[in-house]
């Protein structure tokens, strides 16, 4: 009886696995042809504006008249239609844009997945030298939805930094409110930028991952502080805006506790906070200091990162890492504190939103003053004619 229960529920999980294979392979296909239409709408407007010299007048005029002709289908306006010959004369060199959804989409690993593995796939893995390749161009800007197109078109102007945001979109899953978030923080310039000592303490594999996990600084300007603060103070507010911390950490940070305890040797040992990385298999130690970096500092988490090692990491985890958050570090300090360690570590620095001082804020005009003079000067005697 049991037996049959056990092969019910495989056949359950095969059945909603191919469903939701086929879904995906249903949205990455309406995608691409979407962007593929998009291109070739360009492609003509673009030509006839050459050939014609017809201007950007005739875009309005195309909007007007696709509306009323095509009442039923959305997304001519004329921003819309702009974006199309941008995108067009972006990304014109790759011809491959207009013909390539879905046999090679279906070609790709991608449609054999999951959803939930979606961002395993090889093109998020793709290199600088590899996404010169016009035909790696073109399977990786299909697979990004046109809204997160024109933002990129907008915001980011270097050709491989916007490649680089589509492989996050990707990996990271990240949505039109975040990626506009993640563009304003200039994160393609925070990742990979702490100091640290993967490279001697990791394997090639898992040091190329961990410098692609891990940024410098992080942001954290969704909590307020006082000039003046505890490291508890902080530890608290990231855990009470958990999930915003979880999106500024990056993908694949699970939540495990906050002040987690350790017995060494018959003494207690409390974490600032530990995470365990569900794509590096690894447990990761955040120690949170309120001030600059200090050399000490470093023996101390290789000594936590050795403990959780042995305490708590399974035989197929990867080494634990270790984080260390501070205000502020000198980075020659930093490196020769790292140097002969033999467990990996990061050091990295942290932004807060902090409250104005208490002589700053009286000399600001209060809600009440502004609404006076605004009164005031709407019933001035010129404003009553």
């Amino acid at each position: 009886m049991n037996n049959e229960i056990e092969i019910y529920k495989g056949l359950l999980t095969n059945i909603k696995n191919r469903v939701r294979q086929g879904q995906l392979k249903v949205n990455l296909a309406a995608n691409a042809e979407m962007l593929a239409t998009y291109w070739d709408i360009g492609r003509m407007i673009h030509f006839q504006q050459q050939q014609k010299g017809w201007g950007k007048g005739v875009i309005p005029k195309l909007a007007n008249d696709l509306k009323n002709e095509l009442a039923e289908v959305k997304g001519f306006s004329v921003r819309n239609i702009q974006m199309m010959v941008q995108f067009f004369n972006e990304y014109q060199m790759i011809t491959s844009i207009g013909q390539l959804p879905v046999a090679d989409l279906e070609s790709q690993s991608i449609t054999q997945l999951p959803v939930a593995h979606l961002d395993n796939t090889a093109i998020t893995q793709l290199t600088v030298a590899q996404l010169e390749d016009t035909k790696n161009q073109a399977q990786l800007i299909a697979l990004i939805g046109w809204t997160q197109h024109t933002i990129l078109l907008q915001k980011i102007k270097d050709l491989s930094i916007r490649y680089w945001y589509m492989q996050q979109i990707l990996e990271q899953g990240w949505s039109r409110d975040t990626l506009v978030a993640q563009i304003k923080s200039k994160i393609h310039e925070r990742q990979g930028a702490l100091v640290h000592n993967f490279d001697n303490t990791l394997t090639n594999a898992h040091s190329l991952w961990a410098k692609q996990t891990f940024k410098d600084p992080y942001i954290f300007d969704f909590i307020t502080l006082a000039t003046e603060f505890s490291e508890r103070e902080l530890e608290l507010e990231l855990v009470k805006h958990v999930e915003k911390f979880l999106l500024e950490l990056g993908a694949g940070f699970a939540f495990v506790g906050r002040q987690y305890k350790l017995e060494v040797s018959d003494k207690d040992f409390e974490l600032d906070l530990l995470f365990y990385h569900l794509k590096m298999r690894c447990f990761v130690v955040i120690d949170l200091k309120k001030g600059d970096f200090l050399p000490e500092y470093a023996g101390k988490m290789n000594f936590y990162c050795s403990a959780v090692d042995d305490i708590l990491k399974h035989e197929t985890d990867k080494p634990t890492i270790g984080l260390i958050l501070c205000k502020g570090k000198n980075k020659i300090f930093a490196e020769y504190a790292l140097r002969d360690l033999n467990k990996p570590i990061g050091v990295s620095e942290y932004e807060l939103t902090q409250l104005l001082p208490d002589n700053l804020k009286s000399s600001l005009p209060s809600i009440e003053d502004i609404e006076r003079e605004f009164f005031e000067t709407n019933n001035t005697p010129e404003n009553d004619n």
